[in-house]
């Protein structure tokens, strides 16, 4: 017996094995293990590891109100919008005609949040994530106020964990808003641009740390974003970040901000998530 020979041929065999796991991208592949931090822990978390949308941890938001941003989506709760495989949440935006309750619409895509099965005050919220890109596409990772103690949007706030234009993939968003309703409404955040490679192309890794008087928003690790002063007119400092949010996954087409999709954009486009982590400090 050849035992070099065979021993040539189990390399082989384990080496596509490991090629095997690697994203369609050749990226790192999925992690299985979940990190711990000192002075942190685990809360809630969705690993998407199941074959269909956990609904004891998610619900859709399905119609075509436009988000308050003008924007051409139709949201729906169908499979051809949002499902698990492969360990990710797969958020699709399609082009086509669809018509719900609230009229025809062109575009449709889903928006699913955490509200009253996931709402938290504070705490350290992980998410990685790829996202779609093109003219008119317009992903989010955020929050909103799970029981708006202090007024419309934004009295009571509203916290962008991650937004992107699709027109500019390196280049992501972390924003707060607060104040008052418009016309007394403000923001303030940062941009941060990848230093290679984009957002579109592979996964990263989005993260927020929010405490009682700060606010701060990381890409991979690097921190590119600290607020610490922000007011609502419906009471004081640090209000109205001091109270409960729950977390929203979407994917809009056109609005106020990215623009309409033109004859450049490309469907269907996707946002893959492959886990939503949430910590709290252990004090």
């Amino acid at each position: 017996m050849n035992h070099n020979k065979y021993l040539n041929i189990l390399i082989i065999i384990i080496s596509l094995q490991l090629l095997s796991c690697k994203d369609d991208n050749g990226t790192d592949p999925k992690p299985d293990d979940i990190p711990t931090y000192p002075g942190y822990k685990l809360v809630w978390n969705d690993e998407f590891n199941g074959t269909s949308v956990d609904d004891a941890k998610w619900e859709y938001e399905v119609n075509g109100a436009g988000g308050g941003n003008n924007e051409l989506q139709y949201y729906t709760d169908r499979k051809e919008n949002s499902w698990v495989k492969d360990g990710r949440l797969n958020i699709a935006a399609l082009q086509e005609e669809y018509t719900g309750p609230d009229g025809k619409r062109y575009y449709t895509s889903a928006r699913m949040r955490t509200l009253k099965k996931g709402d938290w005050k504070y705490g350290r919220f992980e998410i990685r994530a790829k996202l779609p890109y093109g003219k008119g596409l317009w992903p989010a990772i955020w929050m909103l106020p799970t029981d708006w103690v202090y007024g419309g949007w934004p009295a009571s706030g509203e916290i962008d964990i991650m937004e992107l234009l699709g027109d500019n993939v390196r280049s992501v968003y972390g924003t707060l808003h607060f104040g008052g309703v418009p016309p007394a409404n403000v923001h303030s955040g940062n941009m941060y641009t990848l230093p290679g490679g984009d957002f579109a192309s592979q996964f990263h890794v989005f993260w927020l740390d929010w405490e009682e008087t700060e606010m701060r928003w990381y890409v991979d690790g690097v921190q590119y974003a600290t607020i610490k002063d922000w007011y609502s007119v419906g009471n004081s400092y640090p209000a109205p970040f001091d109270q409960r949010f729950h977390l929203i996954l979407n994917v809009a087409v056109g609005g106020n901000w990215p623009g309409n999709p033109d004859t450049t954009s490309v469907f269907p486009q996707y946002m893959q998530v492959d886990y939503v982590r949430v910590y709290q400090k252990t004090n």
